[in-house]
């Protein structure tokens, strides 16, 4: 199954009219069954510094929600974009699935980073989502943010879950950060896994993780520049995923056990 994937490298504010409006530059742009593929925290804004989340209107971003379920309806897409989101009283820190056909799915971060431990909640299952093309073709993606690049067994149990297509939001701009290891880190997971991986980081000139396409061999197939805004386009054939090295798991000397609801 051949699937057309457009990321989009943008910025990130703390106001989501602005937010809205990028998601919809960036939607328009796309074709009738692309996967768009955006940055953590897009739609509601998103930093080191949490303390914006006091501002949020919870009602003004569940009406940015509707009117970006509405933008993926309109123009037959499947996006996939970061937002915090009310959660039981506090706010977690989510990927949301907009399906072409309609309404959207969750996913909430389990791996907080340490600035967010306190503010949000953690999510706690690693769910796939079934993504359905237009000529009747299903695939199955799964989503990771951020700092959960550093941990692969989640990588792995959502390709063991099924998952052809890995997708990473992120919003990566951290000058202590080494150069390269983050981009590294990508291609690892999608070689040790053989899936294909798409990231989207936001904007920055402190970006240190790279927007971009990787195949199952870990060849960066699309990368876009560092710090500049834009868009990369680029087609796969999900044919090419595998299961040669997770079949070959010696789970006699280590086994893993996953726990969620």
């Amino acid at each position: 199954m051949r699937v057309s994937i457009l990321v989009g490298q943008v910025p990130a504010v703390w106001d989501v009219a602005t937010n809205l409006a990028t998601v919809r530059d960036v939607v328009e742009e796309a074709r009738a069954g692309d996967v768009v593929v955006l940055p953590e925290g897009l739609l509601s804004g998103y930093g080191e510094d949490l303390s914006p989340l006091e501002g949020l209107d919870p009602a003004e971003l569940a009406a940015a929600i509707g009117q970006v379920e509405q933008l993926a309806r309109r123009h037959g897409v499947h996006v996939f974009c970061g937002s915090l989101l009310p959660e039981g009283g506090g706010w977690a820190n989510a990927g949301l699935y907009f399906a072409a056909d309609g309404g959207h799915q969750v996913y909430r971060k389990i791996n907080l980073a340490m600035n967010e431990r306190g503010p949000l909640r953690a999510g706690d299952s690693l769910p796939t989502y079934t993504v359905a093309g237009a000529d009747g073709s299903r695939f199955v993606a799964g989503m990771q943010l951020c700092r959960e690049i550093r941990f692969p067994e989640q990588w792995q149990y959502l390709a063991a879950a099924g998952a052809e297509l890995l997708l990473y939001l992120t919003n990566a701009a951290n000058p202590n950060e080494p150069a390269g290891v983050w981009r590294s880190h990508l291609i690892s997971r999608a070689a040790e896994n053989q899936r294909f991986l798409a990231s989207a980081n936001v904007v920055s000139p402190d970006q240190h993780c790279p927007s971009m396409v990787v195949s199952p061999r870990g060849e960066v197939l699309a990368e876009l520049p560092a710090g500049q805004r834009g868009l990369l386009r680029h087609t796969v054939d999900l044919g090419e995923t595998s299961g040669w090295y997770l079949g070959q798991r010696r789970r006699d000397v280590v086994s893993l056990t996953y726990h969620g609801s």
